[in-house]
């Protein structure tokens, strides 16, 4: 037994155990609903507090894995031990990770590269997680870190093994500020410094009141500030809001060994939404994967094309939501940092464009497989311009005395 003095994160563990205890023995009706929005309020702090000591106070050096960003997009690899991730990287990648019938053989992070749709997409196996991770058991924590600055999660599955893991690790995933296929809240939160709280909502709310808000703001010290729900959101939403520090990730449920189950297992597997049954031993579906993770990211291949020239297909320029955008704007930035200011109009080719070519500006919004040419601004060359505007030195003397007479008019 360690006492709080001597750990510091066992006695925010205890405390938090104690006050899920205490929901756990609250009934959940209309009477308890600002209570029980405390205590969870009360929880994400200390879970907060958790993570701020792990990364401070015992993060000596060498933690973590330092796998420096490469490529269109990164895709980390999450799965129990053992239910074959180092087997899909290799057959995806062709890069080698060790194998084999015992649980963590991998022991750090293996990068890999997936060439798919003229796009390099990095894939990263991860050691195997277990339950309490997210409390730092079995490298958890460095493994989730990466899994936050990845753009896809794919979660490897053992499909013979209790579908009850998908939700364990789900579970480790939340507690550390990950958002698994979810979106942020749209919840307008402003702090201000005199005025009390403002509430207003634009739909009837079914979760929370005024009261619960009122006093999850206060147990966060906020006494001041707007608040404003746009959508029929939930205590933990409106905490999520609060706390800041939330990542919202796509994932794909992936449930290998689907050779040893039977055919109507398989089926009922795949309608399950966000989940692709595959088979790494048999190599069955793993098309049908990239396929799935290609449609997920929303990645946009853009082509150029200069004045005059046929479009270059060779090298696109691959944008996505996530990393900055998919506008014209964002599209000359990748090109060059002064283009967007230098560019006049664009010229669109593709499905994004209303008639063939289009003319567009800095916000028009591209599509997959659109053609870009960019028509810049015309510079004056010096002393081309006429009149006050003109730049370049004047021929005559600067003093008006100086200037030669002009001969005088015969009469």
């Amino acid at each position: 037994y360690f006492s709080s003095s001597q750990d510091p994160a066992m006695g925010i563990l205890e405390r938090i155990k104690d006050i899920e205890l205490e929901m756990a023995r609250t009934q959940k009706n209309k009477a308890t609903e600002g209570h029980l929005g405390k205590l969870k309020a009360q929880i994400a702090k200390l879970r907060s507090q958790l993570l701020e000591a792990g990364t401070s106070g015992s993060g000596g050096k060498g933690e973590g894995f330092e796998v420096s960003r490469f490529g269109h997009a990164r895709v980390a690899l999450i799965g129990f031990p053992s239910v074959g991730k180092s087997t899909l990287l290799t057959q995806l990648t062709g890069t080698d990770s060790e194998s084999a019938a015992y649980e963590f053989t991998t022991l750090t992070c293996i990068p890999g590269v997936i060439h798919y749709n003229d796009a390099k997409i990095q894939l990263l196996d991860l050691p195997g997680i277990i339950e309490g991770a997210s409390q730092g058991k079995g490298r958890g924590r460095q493994v989730i870190a990466v899994a936050k600055s990845s753009d896809l999660v794919l979660m490897v599955l053992d499909a013979t093994k209790p579908h009850s893991h998908r939700e364990i690790l789900t579970r480790e995933l939340e507690t550390v500020g990950l958002r698994l296929n979810q979106h942020p809240p749209d919840i307008s939160l402003i702090k201000k410094k005199t005025g009390g709280i403002t509430f207003s909502a634009t739909c009837e709310l079914t979760h929370v009141d005024e009261r619960v808000v009122y006093q999850i703001l206060h147990e966060y010290k906020i006494h001041n500030a707007d608040v404003l729900f746009r959508g029929d959101h939930t205590v933990d939403e409106l905490i999520d809001v609060i706390e800041g520090n939330r990542k919202y990730v796509p994932c794909l449920y992936v449930f290998n060994k689907i050779d040893m189950l039977c055919i109507e297992e398989v089926d009922e597997i795949a309608r399950r939404e966000n989940t692709v049954p595959i088979s790494c031993y048999m190599e069955l579906n793993l098309d049908g994967l990239l396929a799935r993770m290609w449609e997920t990211m929303s990645l946009v291949r853009v082509y150029t094309k200069k004045r005059g020239g046929k479009p270059d297909f060779d090298e696109p320029v691959v944008l996505s939501a996530d990393r900055g955008g998919t506008r014209v704007e964002n599209f000359c930035n990748h090109l060059h940092r002064d283009l967007a200011k230098d560019m006049m109009y664009a010229w669109v080719w593709g499905a994004s464009a209303r008639h063939t070519p289009q003319r567009c500006g800095k916000e028009h919004d591209l599509h997959d497989e659109d053609v870009v040419q960019v028509v810049k601004k015309k510079k004056a060359a010096v002393g081309e311009a006429i009149g006050r505007f003109r730049q370049g030195p004047k021929d005559e003397p600067a003093r008006i005395a100086d200037r030669v007479k002009k001969a005088p008019l015969k009469t």
